[in-house]
């Protein structure tokens, strides 16, 4: 089975404009997004897919400096934009990874392959039931299904969320809930705000600015510095519709 992780990746967010190239403890957060999904060992290819937009050239340059090969295509339709990006590779299977979460744990990402190898459903993820940190959120799609969806989807927000066709359908796709023992969803590590861009960057200081630290160590720096989730834990996250 051919595994490949697209990144999804624009300088045009609404909350927090070029957050994707903001600093995080001496490197941008696309590149801590980009190294610590290379860690993921059951990955056979990664790449990033932008925009055609003049303001995503700046990803561009970043992903050549990361070596990382990019898919530029529409803004709007992001659906579009990762199909068009999964056919350069023909994978078997898509990881989806968003560019705004640069504490992503590669092995969070090898357990939800790992579960979907040994399934094979349509689509896995680790947030149809939320047990872990917002912020680490992987999907894993078959590529003959995204292919469904590209075709089919026809509301806005379903082509500007990529997958929401196929996980609000569980009658018609098969789908795997992919679920920690303990639950952690109370926490939000993703980055949509300044105060999300904050905590993160404290979080990196704290350990090191080194990219290598895992999601268990992050939780353990949160029990010793419970003050550190309360920096955005009042962000309320966007809804589908708001794209």
């Amino acid at each position: 089975m051919k595994v490949v992780a697209i990144i999804q990746a624009r300088m045009g967010s609404t909350r927090l404009p070029g957050k994707v190239l903001q600093d995080i403890g001496g490197d941008t957060m696309l590149a801590r997004v980009v190294r610590r999904t290379q860690r993921a060992s059951l990955l056979d290819d990664i790449l990033v897919a932008t925009t055609t937009k003049a303001a995503d050239d700046a990803i561009v340059a970043e992903c050549n400096r990361l070596h990382v090969p990019v898919y530029r295509g529409s803004e709007d339709d992001v659906l579009d934009r990762y199909y068009q990006a999964a056919r350069m590779t023909q994978p078997d299977a898509v990881v989806r990874i968003t560019s705004d979460c640069p504490l992503i744990a590669p092995d969070v990402i090898d357990k939800v392959i790992a579960a979907f190898a040994r399934n094979w459903p349509d689509y896995a993820s680790n947030f149809i039931k939320r047990t872990y940190p917002r912020g680490l959120d992987t999907e894993i799609i078959r590529f003959a299904v995204l292919e469904q969806a590209w075709q089919a989807a026809a509301e806005s927000y379903q082509r500007a969320h990529v997958t929401p066709y196929i996980h609000q359908q569980p009658d018609k796709f098969r789908l795997l809930s992919v679920e920690n023992e303990t639950d952690y969803s109370h926490y939000r590590w993703t980055v949509d705000t300044p105060d999300d861009l904050t905590f993160v960057q404290m979080v990196y200081s704290r350990l090191g600015n080194d990219d290598s630290f895992s999601w268990l160590d992050t939780l353990d720096l949160l029990r010793r510095e419970p003050s550190l989730a309360e920096l955005n834990r009042h962000i309320q996250q966007k809804s589908l519709h708001e794209g």
